[in-house]
C-alpha cells in the first residue's frame, strides 16, 4: 500500500474510534482539567505524589497550569482508579468514611436484579447510605417528577466541596443511565454549596437548570422513567465495569439540546465532510437567521461546537496515538502545523507537545 494511503487508512481508522458511537455503544469525549484538579485535592492534602499519578494515568501535570486544558475521559478514567488505589477510597477523601476500593463494584452486584430503575435507585441510595457517613440521599417523587435528594448528616456543617456532591450525583445518575440502556434527562441540578469556576462543564453533564447554595443537593427528572425496566445482567455489568467511570462521564451528557444534536449530526462524518452553516441550517429544516438565534439562546454558536470538536479530536489523537503533528494538523482540516499550534493554544492553553502518549516522543 502507498504511504499516503497507508496514513489517510490510520488517521480515518483513528477518527472512526472516535466518531463511530453506535458500533461500539461508547462515546470518546474531554474532560475539564478543572475536575483532575479537584480529584487531586485529597492527594496532595495528604503530601501524595499527585504528579506521579498524572503521568501514571497519561496526563501531563503541566495541564493543570492551563485553566483551559481538557483531557481525554480515558485518561480521566484511569486517575480515577489510580486515586481510589493509593486511598482505598472510591470518594477520594470527601467523606469521613472512606468508600474502599470494590465498593462501587459490589454497589452494582446490589441492583443488578432489580426489576426496574425505582427499586435499582432505592438499593443504591441504601447502599450509599451505609458506606458513606456524612452524606444521606433519598428519592422523593412529587407532581410526576422524581428527585435524588442529597442532604448533609450535619445539616449545620458547612458544605462540602461542590465536587463532592456533583460525584454523588454523577455515580447515581450514570448507574441510572446504564440501568435502563439511555440518558435519562435531568429537569434541573441543585447543589447545596457556592457555585464553582467550572460549573458551565456541569451544564453538559447534567442540566442546563443549575441552582446553588441551596437548602440541599440533588437532581429531578420525570417519574415516568422509574419504572422502566432494567435492561442489564451480570454479563453487560463485567462490560460496564471495566471502563467505568470514563464510559458514563461522557456518553450520558446532556443530550437534548440543539448544539447536542448538531454535535451528533457531525461526528457521524470525519472534519473534511462538516458543512457549512447554511446547509446545516437546510439539514435541521430551518433558516440560517433560526438556527442562529437558537443556538444563541443555548449560549452557543456553530464555530464554537466546531471548534470543541475539533479539539475533542486533536485531544484523542495527541493522547492515544503516536500520530505525528502534521498528520493531525491535515486530518483536523488544517492548512499547515502552525495554523492547528495556534488553533491548540487557543483552545486549550496549552501546546500539543504538552500531550502525549504514554511512551515514545512525537513525531513532526
Amino acid at each position: 500500500m502507498p504511504e499516503s494511503l497507508n496514513l489517510n487508512a490510520r488517521i480515518c481508522n483513528c477518527l472512526g474510534q472516535h466518531l463511530d458511537m453506535d458500533a461500539k455503544n461508547t462515546e470518546k469525549g474531554t474532560i475539564s482539567i478543572s475536575f483532575v484538579d479537584e480529584a487531586l485535592l485529597c492527594i496532595r492534602e495528604r503530601g501524595l505524589d499527585a504528579d506521579g499519578l498524572m503521568r501514571q494515568a497519561g496526563i501531563s501535570p503541566e495541564l493543570l497550569s492551563s485553566p483551559q486544558a481538557r483531557v481525554s475521559s480515558t485518561h480521566y478514567g484511569q486517575l480515577w482508579h489510580g486515586i481510589a488505589q493509593t486511598l482505598d477510597d472510591e470518594f477520594f477523601g470527601m467523606d469521613s468514611h472512606r468508600m474502599k476500593a470494590g465498593s462501587f463494584t459490589l454497589l452494582c452486584h446490589a441492583l443488578i436484579h432489580s426489576d426496574t430503575l425505582e427499586r435499582a435507585l432505592r438499593r443504591a441510595l441504601r447502599f450509599l447510605g451505609l458506606v458513606l457517613d456524612d452524606m444521606v440521599g433519598e428519592l422523593q417523587c412529587t407532581a410526576g417528577v422524581a428527585h435524588i435528594v442529597l442532604k448533609d448528616r450535619n445539616a449545620a456543617a458547612e458544605p462540602k466541596r461542590a465536587f463532592a456532591y456533583a460525584t454523588y450525583l454523577l455515580i447515581l445518575h450514570g448507574l441510572a443511565c446504564w440501568l435502563v440502556g439511555r440518558r435519562i434527562p435531568l429537569l434541573k441540578a441543585d447543589f447545596r454549596c457556592p457555585e464553582p469556576t467550572f460549573s458551565g462543564e456541569w451544564r453538559i453533564l447534567f442540566a442546563q437548570e443549575l441552582d446553588f447554595a441551596q437548602p440541599y443537593s440533588g437532581i429531578s427528572f420525570p417519574t415516568e422513567y422509574l419504572a422502566m425496566p432494567n435492561i442489564q445482567n451480570e454479563r453487560t455489568m463485567k462490560e460496564f465495569l471495566r471502563s467505568a467511570p470514563a464510559n458514563f462521564l461522557v456518553k450520558y451528557k446532556n443530550s437534548t439540546s440543539l448544539s447536542a444534536k448538531i454535535r451528533r449530526r457531525l461526528r457521524e462524518m470525519p472534519p473534511s465532510a462538516w458543512p457549512d452553516f447554511a446547509t446545516l441550517a437546510q439539514q435541521f429544516h430551518a433558516s440560517a437567521a433560526t438556527l442562529r438565534r437558537r443556538l444563541d439562546d443555548e449560549g452557543q454558536s456553530y464555530r464554537s461546537i466546531l471548534d470543541d470538536l475539533r479539539r475533542d479530536l486533536a485531544i484523542t489523537l495527541l493522547s492515544d496515538t503516536h500520530l505525528g503533528i502534521t498528520e493531525i494538523a491535515d486530518a483536523l482540516g488544517f492548512a499547515e502545523p502552525s495554523a492547528f499550534h495556534r488553533a491548540f493554544k487557543k483552545w486549550t492553553g496549552a501546546r500539543p507537545g504538552e500531550y502525549g502518549c504514554a511512551s515514545g516522543s512525537r513525531p513532526i
